[in-house]
């Protein structure tokens, strides 16, 4: 199964507007949980059964808690029971038909 979750804290920007640090901080209990993980600029995506993913989810947003008293999180998760290895197959089939010129 993949999830795919976005954790900002709401109103704790410094004075940039950023919230890097506290984003850092989720990111930082994901790469701990050992699931497999990637992180692009708007999602962090995780692999792994319902409740070790819904477990460092939680973690993830204790972690931007911790910097503002609101958090907001989008989830989408993909929930395929039996598969593994779908964060980079995934992918992997995606660009296999665009080097091909395929479709299905």
């Amino acid at each position: 199964m993949l999830f795919a979750f976005s954790i900002a804290p709401s109103g704790a920007a410094d004075e940039d507007g950023s919230v890097s640090e506290a984003v850092a901080d989720a990111v930082r209990i994901v790469r701990e949980s050992g699931l497999p993980n990637e992180t692009t600029s708007m999602f962090t995506t995780i692999e792994g059964e319902w409740d070790e993913c819904m477990a460092v989810v939680k973690a993830a947003c204790d972690a931007v808690a911790a910097h503002s008293p609101r958090v907001g999180l989008v989830l989408k998760a993909d929930l395929r029971p039996g598969y593994t290895g779908q964060l980079q197959a995934k992918v992997d089939r995606v660009e296999a038909h665009l080097r091909d010129g395929t479709t299905d």
